[in-house]
Protein backbone atom coordinates (compact mmCIF):
# COMPACT_ATOMS: atom_id res chain seq x y z
CA UNK A 1 0.00 0.00 0.00
CA UNK A 2 1.32 3.43 -0.84
CA UNK A 3 1.26 6.53 1.33
CA UNK A 4 -0.81 9.41 -0.04
CA UNK A 5 1.37 12.49 -0.50
CA UNK A 6 0.33 16.05 -1.35
CA UNK A 7 3.38 17.01 -3.43
CA UNK A 8 4.40 20.67 -3.68
CA UNK A 9 3.87 22.32 -7.05
CA UNK A 10 7.29 22.19 -8.77
CA UNK A 11 6.75 25.60 -10.38
CA UNK A 12 9.76 26.70 -12.44
CA UNK A 13 11.57 23.45 -11.52
CA UNK A 14 8.93 21.30 -13.24
CA UNK A 15 10.43 18.41 -15.22
CA UNK A 16 7.41 18.38 -17.53
CA UNK A 17 7.73 22.11 -18.26
CA UNK A 18 11.46 21.69 -18.92
CA UNK A 19 10.87 18.94 -21.48
CA UNK A 20 8.07 20.87 -23.24
CA UNK A 21 10.85 23.05 -24.68
CA UNK A 22 13.09 20.10 -25.57
CA UNK A 23 12.44 18.76 -29.08
CA UNK A 24 13.82 15.34 -28.11
CA UNK A 25 11.26 15.01 -25.33
CA UNK A 26 11.75 12.57 -22.50
CA UNK A 27 11.17 8.89 -21.88
CA UNK A 28 9.05 7.30 -19.19
CA UNK A 29 10.91 6.51 -15.96
CA UNK A 30 12.08 2.93 -15.60
CA UNK A 31 12.57 0.55 -12.72
CA UNK A 32 15.45 1.71 -10.55
CA UNK A 33 15.42 5.31 -11.79
CA UNK A 34 15.62 8.01 -9.12
CA UNK A 35 13.15 10.89 -9.45
CA UNK A 36 12.88 14.10 -7.46
CA UNK A 37 9.90 16.01 -6.15
CA UNK A 38 9.16 18.59 -3.47
CA UNK A 39 7.25 17.88 -0.28
CA UNK A 40 6.65 20.59 2.30
CA UNK A 41 9.74 22.45 1.06
CA UNK A 42 12.10 19.46 1.15
CA UNK A 43 13.53 17.51 -1.79
CA UNK A 44 12.30 13.93 -1.92
CA UNK A 45 14.02 11.34 -4.08
CA UNK A 46 11.94 8.35 -5.12
CA UNK A 47 13.38 5.08 -6.46
CA UNK A 48 10.98 3.85 -9.14
CA UNK A 49 9.57 0.33 -8.85
CA UNK A 50 6.83 0.74 -11.48
CA UNK A 51 5.44 3.31 -13.90
CA UNK A 52 1.73 3.28 -14.70
CA UNK A 53 -0.18 5.84 -16.79
CA UNK A 54 1.95 8.89 -16.00
CA UNK A 55 2.61 7.97 -12.38
CA UNK A 56 5.74 6.48 -10.85
CA UNK A 57 5.34 4.16 -7.87
CA UNK A 58 8.37 3.72 -5.68
CA UNK A 59 10.16 3.99 -2.38
CA UNK A 60 11.34 7.20 -0.72
CA UNK A 61 15.12 6.92 -1.03
CA UNK A 62 16.09 10.32 0.41
CA UNK A 63 14.60 13.38 2.05
CA UNK A 64 16.85 16.42 1.87
CA UNK A 65 16.50 19.84 3.50
CA UNK A 66 16.99 22.41 0.73
CA UNK A 67 18.52 25.12 2.93
CA UNK A 68 21.43 23.06 4.27
CA UNK A 69 21.50 19.72 2.42
CA UNK A 70 20.89 17.77 5.63
CA UNK A 71 19.51 14.27 5.07
CA UNK A 72 16.35 13.59 7.03
CA UNK A 73 14.80 10.28 8.12
CA UNK A 74 11.33 11.80 8.02
CA UNK A 75 9.61 15.05 7.16
CA UNK A 76 5.95 15.77 7.87
CA UNK A 77 4.08 12.49 7.35
CA UNK A 78 6.73 11.10 4.99
CA UNK A 79 9.61 8.79 6.00
CA UNK A 80 12.45 6.95 4.29
CA UNK A 81 11.23 3.66 2.88
CA UNK A 82 7.62 4.77 2.41
CA UNK A 83 6.02 3.65 -0.84
CA UNK A 84 4.54 6.62 -2.72
CA UNK A 85 2.93 7.53 -6.01
CA UNK A 86 4.63 10.38 -7.87
CA UNK A 87 2.69 11.78 -10.84
CA UNK A 88 4.76 13.17 -13.70
CA UNK A 89 3.35 16.68 -13.13
CA UNK A 90 4.85 16.72 -9.60
CA UNK A 91 8.36 15.74 -10.67
CA UNK A 92 10.95 18.48 -10.13
CA UNK A 93 14.50 19.22 -11.21
CA UNK A 94 17.08 19.02 -8.44
CA UNK A 95 17.63 22.39 -6.77
CA UNK A 96 20.94 23.81 -5.68
CA UNK A 97 21.18 22.66 -2.07
CA UNK A 98 22.26 25.21 0.54
CA UNK A 99 23.89 28.51 -0.22
CA UNK A 100 27.24 28.32 -1.99
CA UNK A 101 29.71 30.86 -0.70
CA UNK A 102 32.21 31.79 -3.36
CA UNK A 103 34.65 33.72 -1.20
CA UNK A 104 35.08 31.30 1.69
CA UNK A 105 36.92 27.99 1.34
CA UNK A 106 40.16 29.69 0.23
CA UNK A 107 43.21 29.66 2.44
CA UNK A 108 45.96 32.30 2.54
CA UNK A 109 47.67 30.81 -0.53
CA UNK A 110 44.53 31.14 -2.63
CA UNK A 111 43.86 27.43 -2.96
CA UNK A 112 40.60 25.76 -2.12
CA UNK A 113 40.34 23.61 0.95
Amino acid sequence: MHKHVEWDDPGADSVMRHFEKDPTGHSAPGTGDILSARYQGAVVRVKVAAYVEGTSIGEVAAIIAVNNGRRLKSHGKLALGDTVRLPDEARALEPRIGQAREDDEEDDEGTSR
